[in-house]
């Protein structure tokens, strides 16, 4: 997301802040390639065309051309223009109104609004609310089925929905049926199309109407680019969206519905789809997401990640164990499980600030199956041996290779990749940062 975007920024901010003063002309030098760099990224060519504009007019003002590092400005104008550009601030679900509050998701066909649906149920779960979700795409029996089964994996109660049934006859008796279970939202998967027809608005429009929704969701597929746009201004035409979903912003998403389509429709993204698991579903921050594309890092997102899967009673028992050099092998997995439930470990090095920069980081593909292989072995261990790792010998050595379908080789490199982590643990206690220093470093 964004890498290609990302890289070409990052040339043109080098070259701005190797000149030791800016003039109007190599500001306009540099905006010329962040221009065709945002049409290549398939941002809406008007939108491009006014970011230049406010990016050029602040650049040539005061603020930069007397400052001591008018390059930094620049950046720091383009990242506020960009957050800008996104909306400015997240802007929330829309929850207000009698329980259970219905709330439609819309799109077409392969959107990914069924999964979407899934995920925003599982969120709301996780901060309190009851959700309800309701499968109202009658024309697909499989989304029917389908979201019965992401509801069973999630625990969220779905309604028995019928091929024979008239959608908006679903979406009634469901919320009456949430009212009984004591939810307090309501899903509405609709219908989708390959493309956008009268038949399927009329069929919305009603659904709509009926339910009188909180909000209005259009899921959108970010990889679409342009035409996830032009497909946002048509369904809010005709429904009045309140907000955006992106899905597939894992994939090969260059970036223009993300940086367009609040600027053509007026209306926000909510959140963006970041992975194929239900948990995968992020709030949409435009400042974070301007730094993310500047190479600065998303910090607060990768603590709210954190937080939502470290126990704090886990934690502290752990750093008390740590102190007292008692770090297991089970300790060891159960971080790796955590770090794991966080999401894409490429992702997470993405929002740390400047490693986007790193040519090592760049093309870094990391392989998340060397997780799930020490995880594999360690669970083929005797509980006696993650706690005594020094009596795995050669013999118990094949045994837990064995069991874990890895290799010998593997089971010593983990070990040793553990002795390793075990001995920073006893310089760090011992003398603080300086007694890891003078372990670490080669005087």
């Amino acid at each position: 997301m964004f890498e290609s975007l990302s890289e070409k920024l990052d040339g043109v901010f080098k070259r701005l802040k190797g000149h030791g003063t800016l003039t109007e002309k190599n500001i306009s030098d540099g905006l010329r390639e962040v221009r065709l760099a945002l049409l290549e990224a398939d941002v809406h060519f008007k939108v491009a065309k006014q970011f230049i504009a406010d990016v050029k007019e602040r650049s040539l003002g005061q603020e930069v051309m007397r400052s001591l590092t008018p390059g930094q400005q620049v950046v720091k104008i383009v990242n506020e223009t960009l957050t800008d550009l996104m909306g400015g601030a997240h802007e929330a679900l829309d929850l207000s109104g009698t329980h259970p509050v219905p709330i439609m998701l819309v799109g077409l066909q392969g959107s990914g609004k069924t999964t979407t649906a899934g995920k925003l149920a599982l969120k709301l779960r996780k901060e309190g609310r009851k959700p309800y979700l309701v499968p109202a795409d009658v024309y697909r029996p499989a989304a029917i089925d389908q979201l019965k089964k992401v509801g069973a994996q999630i625990d969220v109660p779905v309604f028995e929905s019928r091929t024979d049934m008239d959608p908006v006859d679903i979406c009634r008796q469901a919320r009456v049926a949430a009212h009984k279970a004591g939810c307090d939202t309501v899903l509405l998967d609709t219908a989708g199309r390959l493309h956008i027809d009268e038949t399927l608005m009329a069929e919305l429009q009603a659904i709509r109407e009926a339910l009188q929704p909180a909000d209005v969701l259009l899921v959108a597929d970010a990889m679409t680019g342009q035409d996830a746009v032009n497909m946002a201004k048509a369904f809010d035409d005709a429904l009045h969206i309140g907000g955006v979903v992106l899905s597939k912003m894992d994939g090969d998403a260059r970036g223009g519905a993300a940086l367009s389509i609040r600027s053509i429709t007026g209306k926000p993204i909510k959140f963006i789809g970041v992975g194929e698991k239900l948990a995968d579903l992020e709030a949409f921050h435009p400042d974070r997401m301007a730094s993310r594309i500047l190479g600065m890092g998303d910090v607060l997102t990768m603590i709210e990640k954190a937080q939502a899967v470290v126990d704090t009673e886990q934690a502290a028992a752990l750093e008390k164990k740590l102190r007292k050099n008692q770090f297991t092998l089970e300790d060891f997995r159960d971080q790796l499980v955590q770090v794991r439930k966080m999401g894409s470990l490429t992702d997470l090095i993405g929002m740390i600030p400047g490693m986007g920069k790193h040519k090592q980081m760049k093309n870094l593909d990391v392989d998340e199956s060397e997780l799930v292989r020490i995880e594999a072995i360690i669970n083929s261990m005797t509980p006696q041996e993650r706690y005594q790792y020094n009596i795995i010998n050669g013999s118990r050595r094949r045994r837990i290779a064995k069991g874990s379908g890895t290799t010998v080789q593997d089971v010593n490199r983990l070990l040793k990749n553990y002795t390793q982590i075990m001995k920073m643990m006893k310089k760090i206690n011992k003398g603080g940062m300086r007694g890891l220093g003078r372990g670490m470093l080669p005087f």
